[in-house]
């Protein structure tokens, strides 16, 4: 990976790595926090979770940056990009990290993972879907599951296709 014209160290390049993941990390458990706070009526402090939340975000793609990575091309190759990770993911890393449950007995980590592999094809199809449609950029909403993370395009569903939640556990995202 190349640094203004430099090649990074392994270490540099492995350390750039871990940071990102622990500020992405951070970011995601914060905006989990700000949920919570905002539930138990304490507004200001869920500012505080989400605002901090924001300021992990910027660490995160500032060291994805610095490690050359490529935080942003143009909306079509953003989605082929993500249309690539989500096929990736859905047919090599979650079935290898299954089956690795699967021999440790790990049931809570085989469904959480299962839930995760079954949303990420859904995933992969939403960005097809866009790529075919990008001069239209059609507008409507998004329905998430809270349990399993699967993402409606355009219907609340009575219930979710790959965990069984109702129609009550998804947040219109629009």
């Amino acid at each position: 990976m190349a640094l203004g014209g430099k090649r990074l160290g392994t270490k540099t390049r492995e350390n750039l790595y871990d940071a990102f993941v622990g500020e992405a990390k951070a970011h995601i458990r914060l905006l989990a926090f700000a949920r919570k706070a905002e539930e138990e009526g304490y507004g200001q402090i869920a500012k505080l979770f989400r605002a901090v939340a924001a300021a992990e975000e910027v660490h995160a793609a500032n060291h994805l940056r610095a490690a050359g990575e490529a935080i942003l091309g143009s909306t079509e190759e953003n989605l082929a990009f993500s249309f690539e990770r989500e096929t990736t993911i859905n047919e090599v890393t979650y079935p290898q990290l299954i089956r690795e449950a699967e021999e440790e007995g790990e049931q809570a980590a085989v469904v959480s993972f299962s839930y995760a592999r079954d949303v990420e094809e859904g995933h992969a199809n939403l960005y097809k879907k866009a790529m075919e449609h990008l001069l239209q950029d059609e507008d409507g909403d998004y329905y998430v599951c809270g349990v399993c993370g699967y993402t409606s395009d355009g219907v609340l569903p009575d219930e979710c296709p790959v965990c069984g939640a109702k129609s009550d556990a998804f947040t219109r995202v629009g």
